[in-house]
């Protein structure tokens, strides 16, 4: 009489589940038409609210004014500065920061990690400049650095430092005692213990920070460019917001918004290649 496939068994059998399909997740596909179709929707909406009148066009354009002003600044550009040249000294100043950010952060974060004597350094003085609004100290870095490129780009830097520093600090954690026990014991030298078990360990809370962090500079670009910008996206907000030029701002806000969400498509497809452990475990 044979008997009856322990559950194990039969489980071992079945076909794999894709991932995002557990527990009634949707799967990937799902997802994107999900949010293709709440964009659609929020589009409509804004379009019936322009269209009913309402809401004054001062205060919601219609989003075909939008799409015209956009093409008009393409063209034409905005006070004399072509359209591109405005997102590029933006996009270089996020990014200018947000590197540096990433090449002094992640080293300080990952001694804290490890060391009690750097945590107990640094960790003050990042916790305690870390919940001010930038605006705060803007005034600061005007004083202190005048009005250039500096100013701005250290602006920039702070609202991204703090995230990127307490992430590689947090990645630290995931490192099981176990496997440094075990790195040491085959006569691993500090280094290599940091290199080949504490690195790849922290790397996924590493790249959630600077994907964090970036959106936070993207955040603050527009208050950096407060400072006597006469270029960037930023200063084209400031700007039209003077002149009651709402088709320029709303422009402007969806432009530093396309450009940010790319930037974190990219982080999230650089997360699936490095570590594609993250998130299966």
């Amino acid at each position: 009489m044979s008997q009856k496939p322990s559950l194990f068994a039969r489980l071992s059998r079945s076909r794999p589940v894709k991932p995002g399909a557990v527990y009634g997740v949707p799967g990937q596909g799902n997802t994107l038409w999900l949010s293709l179709l709440s964009i659609a929707a929020l589009l409509f909406a804004w379009w019936l609210v322009t269209f009913m009148g309402w809401v004054k066009p001062l205060f919601v354009p219609a989003p075909m004014t939008v799409l015209q002003k956009f093409l008009s600044i393409w063209d034409t550009g905005f006070t004399g500065t072509p359209f591109l040249e405005h997102v590029g000294i933006s996009t270089a100043r996020v990014f200018g920061a947000f590197i540096l950010a990433c090449v002094i952060g992640i080293p300080l974060g990952l001694a804290m990690g490890m060391s009690p004597v750097m945590r107990g350094l640094l960790d003050p003085p990042i916790e305690f400049y870390r919940p001010i609004p930038p605006l705060a100290y803007l005034p600061l870095m005007i004083i202190w650095f005048g009005i250039g490129e500096t100013s701005k780009v250290l602006l920039i830097f702070l609202s991204v430092f703090a995230p990127i520093v307490l992430g590689a600090r947090s990645g630290v954690k995931s490192a099981a005692i176990e496997q440094i026990h075990a790195a040491y014991s085959f006569g691993a030298s500090r280094w290599q213990v940091l290199r080949h078990v504490i690195l790849p360990s922290a790397l996924p809370e590493i790249l959630t920070a600077m994907r964090i962090g970036i959106g936070f500079g993207w955040t603050t670009l527009v208050a950096a460019e407060m400072v006597a910008a006469t270029k960037g996206v930023g200063y084209m907000v400031l700007s039209a917001s003077q002149f009651l030029q709402t088709p320029v701002v709303i422009m402007g806000i969806f432009v530093i918004a396309f450009i940010a969400f790319a930037f974190d498509l990219f982080m999230r497809l650089m997360i699936q290649r490095l570590v594609p452990w993250k998130g299966r475990m």
